[in-house]
């Protein structure tokens, strides 16, 4: 298991745009082989921070959905970014 976090920041005015062009991407990697989750939201606090969270059966899978990474306009948009990679050895209900 692969569990994908962290968050990407984008101009305040913009980010209501940027979400808008993330749905695909976000409809595309729920159907994609492997993936158990993945969204990505505004934040309710920060406005210019957009959260990000996938999760992955395994590192293959997403690397096979990456493929060439976010849009260029999109990759534009971003001004940073604190997203990491946890590779989860063990899944246990609370």
């Amino acid at each position: 298991m692969l569990i994908v976090a962290g968050s990407l920041y984008v101009d305040p005015a913009g980010r209501d745009a940027y979400l808008a062009s993330c749905v695909e991407v976000v409809r595309q990697a729920r159907s994609a082989p492997g993936c158990v989750d993945f969204a990505i939201s505004a934040d309710l606090v920060e406005p210019g921070r957009i959260n990000v969270y996938e999760r992955w059966e395994s590192e293959p899978q997403l690397l096979d959905f990456r493929g060439s990474g976010p849009a260029d306009e999109q990759a534009a948009a971003i001004r940073g970014a604190e997203v990491h990679r946890y590779l989860i050895s063990d899944v246990q209900a609370p």
